[in-house]
């Protein structure tokens, strides 16, 4: 992929989305519609953007027993998503299933852990060790699995580079040196990611809440 950014709309509304994917479609390679906007708006509103042209990014995060997980990859094989995200923690057989129900074109990378988290909130789910480990753990365990990659913060993707030579390595939670990390807490710059052996760089509200989404989705191109 020649440019690695996608577009994270995290709007409800379908026409603020098109809008705003209009906008900055010549800065970012692909649009990724989250749980919010699929709740909102499911196969109907995934078509809309899809006619926009570029790749689609179904960040669902499913999370369940194997057979419903699979019955739900089944569900949006029609939309053609070019990655979608299950969850690590659901575990082997579930993450094996999700693969198998999978589009041929369809990449599944797996939620290690989410980054609004850190070591503090690990520890209050009853997880031993830091958020680093955990990401260690997942990752080994979505490569034995059979997926595409991972999602996991700009803090792990380095050594899960090393760890995975080949896999896939979706990375959110990226903001530019010096502006707010909002909700997030393990965070760095798309350029710090990208080197570090990113594929994918979710950015969201860097430029979506930009005075000028053109121009901030220019700006970020320009550092990687």
């Amino acid at each position: 992929m020649s440019n690695p950014i996608f577009l994270a709309l995290d709007v409800p509304q379908i026409d603020a989305a098109k809008e705003l994917a209009g906008k900055v479609k010549g800065h970012v390679g692909g649009l990724k519609l989250g749980l919010e906007f699929f709740c909102a708006h499911g196969h109907h509103g995934v078509h809309e953007i899809a006619q926009l042209g570029m790749p689609i990014f179904l960040d669902l995060k499913l999370h369940d027993i194997p057979n419903t997980v699979a019955g739900a990859m089944q569900a949006i094989h029609v939309l053609e998503p070019a990655i979608v995200t299950i969850h690590a923690g659901g575990g082997r057989a579930m993450m094996e299933d999700a693969k198998a129900a999978a589009g041929e074109n369809t990449r599944v990378v797996a939620v290690t852990m989410l980054t609004s988290l850190d070591d503090r909130d690990l520890s209050a789910t009853g997880v031993q060790g830091s958020a680093h480990d955990q990401v260690m753990r997942l990752a080994e365990l979505a490569e034995r699995s059979g997926l595409d990659g991972i999602v996991c913060s700009g803090h792990e993707v380095g050594a899960v580079h090393k760890q995975w030579k080949h896999g896939y390595f979706v990375v959110p939670g990226l903001r530019l040196a010096g502006n707010s990390v909002g909700d997030q807490k393990r965070v760095v710059t798309p350029r710090q990611a990208r080197d570090d052996g990113a594929s994918v760089l979710v950015i969201g509200r860097e430029i979506s809440r930009a005075e000028d989404p053109l121009t901030a989705a220019r700006m970020i191109e320009a550092t990687l």
